[in-house]
């Protein structure tokens, strides 16, 4: 059996983080542990400053825990890697380059030949759907155009994570659920004639949302955060927008709900 296959693709054990200044100490999380498979969906929910953008940026790299360890397909999580993208609140677009040189970025940055760079990056602008917007600036969008440009951003280098930081929390009602939408449809696509469906972990405030897109949903607890609730979402594939007037779907709010306190 090829283990790559059933191991985890991140295993977080005893996860702590805690921030020293000149007012003392701030405990941010307190010794998590879970794992999160090869492409599946997990969304983080839990009270305002509980700790939820602190997890995604140590699960990100971006941030050393205080204690705890974390691995990324079997070997220590140390710093950012190639195999994570990460997508924040705001979509942090250079205002200057336009949609297609925002996400050719990465690419650049690797030093990645113009030949191969043309290819890749158009092939994310059809995925995301903004044929004919190549050459707008950042100025001219609106606010879920932009962020499609931003997931664009962090899927090109093709990660094996996609970390998300409430990306759609600027956005109004609607808008959200339509970009919810596409980012179902954008976890898994077909790239180079193969199917591939990335492993998601995103950090939301709406419970109705977090129960839409994953295939689990972790609960932290006021801060310190800790985990509350380790809840599996158990609705049918494809997701359609009738799911969240079903009587399932409110048991898991009202569960989830309740579990935020």
């Amino acid at each position: 059996m090829n283990s790559s296959k059933t191991e985890p693709i991140l295993n977080i054990q005893n996860l702590s983080a805690v921030f020293t200044d000149g007012n003392g100490e701030l405990r941010a999380l307190d010794e998590l542990s879970f794992s999160v498979q090869r492409q599946e969906f997990l969304c983080v929910i839990g009270p305002s400053g509980c700790g939820k953008s602190t997890l995604l940026r140590i699960l990100g790299g971006l941030l050393r825990p205080t204690q705890g360890s974390v691995t990324f397909s079997g070997e220590p999580l140390v710093g950012p890697r190639r195999g994570v993208g990460f997508v924040f609140q705001n979509s942090n677009l250079m205002p200057w380059r336009s949609v297609f040189e925002n996400i050719a970025l990465p690419l650049e940055v690797q030093n990645t030949v113009m030949s191969q760079v043309r290819p890749q990056v158009q092939e994310l602008v059809e995925l995301v759907g903004l044929q004919g917007f190549e050459n707008w600036l950042p100025r001219d969008l609106s606010g879920g155009m932009a962020q499609r440009v931003a997931i664009a951003r962090a899927l090109v280098h093709d990660p094996d994570v996609l970390l998300l930081d409430e990306p759609f929390g600027a956005l109004d009602a609607l808008t959200r659920e339509k970009m919810g939408d596409e980012l179902l449809r954008i976890a898994v696509h077909a790239s180079g004639g193969r199917t591939r469906r990335k492993t998601i972990i995103m950090v939301t405030h709406a419970i109705a949302e977090a129960i839409f897109l994953a295939d689990r949903v972790i609960v932290l607890s006021p801060r310190p955060g800790k985990i509350r609730m380790d809840v599996p979402i158990e609705l049918p594939r494809p997701r359609e927008e009738r799911l969240r007037y079903t009587p399932e779907f409110g048991k898991l709010a009202q569960r989830l709900r309740e579990a935020i306190g």
